[in-house]
């Protein structure tokens, strides 16, 4: 027993042991959502959805992941092997490294680094190079139409997201998420959303410019996530499946887990910039590490709901409808907003 305590306290060993919980969080999190979005769905469409497998089928992901992990892993003859195996995992990397900086509550982050909303938006640019790789590697047209869509997609709907992050940066005067959790601690008085923990008349100057922020990153993250109305990378009726249409089998759950985990991701940086993070809405009544983490996870399940109720609800846009959006609507506004905001802080 105490060989085993010794080696568990070796600091290579603890390392690797606490980047394993984001990584339990995934799959955990990933079967649960898939259960809620179908029977969402179903409700919204007003049918039944999973009800054979367990009560109401609360374990058809469970037997959905067991077939994905049986199903023969098929390479297509003329693909390029070694780029057509290494994107899932890359995409998959991409989105996994950015929970690093994810703080989850207020006794747990992986990395509590300076610069941490800059290097999630570094490392999740990853994505784009792995959804890229996929499409061109399979030798396929209708995964190079997707995966081409993606890129653009992915890439005009950064720029406004991204600038939506500036402004809230030039808020708190920080890129550390936990700091940037810490300052909204005290309730919900004091979420970005509702001006933050500035003097009266400052927040109800920053309000709406903070609110227009919120609803541009919201519509940035679901393009970014390729949900409907901006699921074009993956448009069945289209594309067949998109870019991941040759992939079956594990691969294929890969390209999946990813986008679930990138839905939280999106979802929980939502909640540290503009909804007080792990704080709770009433202060410092019931706080704590494991009740922080209690409302870090209701609050991205929230946004995950929201993100699943649009998917069953809107109609997917046009290739031009998406792009005008991004650059004519979202841009404008963005930049906008980060010079009023300048302003307001410099006075």
């Amino acid at each position: 027993m105490e060989n085993i305590l010794a080696f568990l306290n070796e600091p290579a060993v603890t390392m690797v042991l606490l980047a394993l919980i984001p990584l339990v969080f995934i799959l955990v999190y990933a079967l649960v959502t898939i259960y809620f979005e179908m029977k969402v769905a179903a409700h919204i469409q007003n049918r039944l959805a999973y009800m054979e497998t367990g009560w109401h089928g609360v374990i058809q992901p469970i037997a959905d992941m067991l077939k994905l992990l049986q199903k023969e892993d098929i390479i297509p003859t003329d693909a390029d092997k070694f780029l057509f195996i290494l994107a899932p995992y890359l995409v998959f990397i991409g989105t996994y490294a950015s929970f690093a900086v994810m703080p989850f509550s207020s006794g747990f982050i992986g990395s509590n680094i300076d610069l941490g909303i800059f290097y999630l938006v570094a490392a999740s640019s990853l994505v784009v190079v792995g959804l890229l790789m996929a499409g061109w590697a399979s030798n396929n047209k209708w995964s190079m139409f997707g995966a081409l869509r993606s890129a653009a997609q992915i890439v005009s709907y950064e720029i406004p997201g991204v600038l939506a992050i500036l402004g809230v940066v030039m808020v708190f005067g920080t890129m550390n998420m936990q700091t940037m959790t810490q300052m909204q601690d005290g309730g919900i008085q004091n979420w970005l959303i509702i001006g933050g923990n500035f003097p009266l008349g400052q927040k109800l100057a920053l309000f709406p410019f903070m609110f227009i922020l919120f609803i541009i990153y919201l519509l940035s993250s679901m393009a970014e996530v390729n949900r409907t109305p901006f699921d074009l990378p993956e448009a069945e009726s289209e594309l067949v499946q998109g870019y991941n249409t040759e992939y079956s089998g594990m691969k294929f759950a890969i390209f999946y887990l990813a986008e679930y985990a990138n839905l939280f991701l999106v979802s929980a940086i939502v909640v540290v910039m503009f909804f007080g993070g792990w704080t709770s809405p009433f202060g410092s009544f019931m706080s704590g590490t494991v009740w922080s983490a209690f409302w870090f996870v209701l609050k991205g399940m929230s946004f995950v709901f929201l993100n699943i109720w649009l998917r069953w609800t809107l109609p997917r846009l046009r290739v031009d409808q998406l792009m005008y959006v991004s650059w004519k609507v979202l841009t404008p506004f963005a930049l906008f907003c980060i010079i009023a905001i300048g302003f307001i802080m410099v006075i």
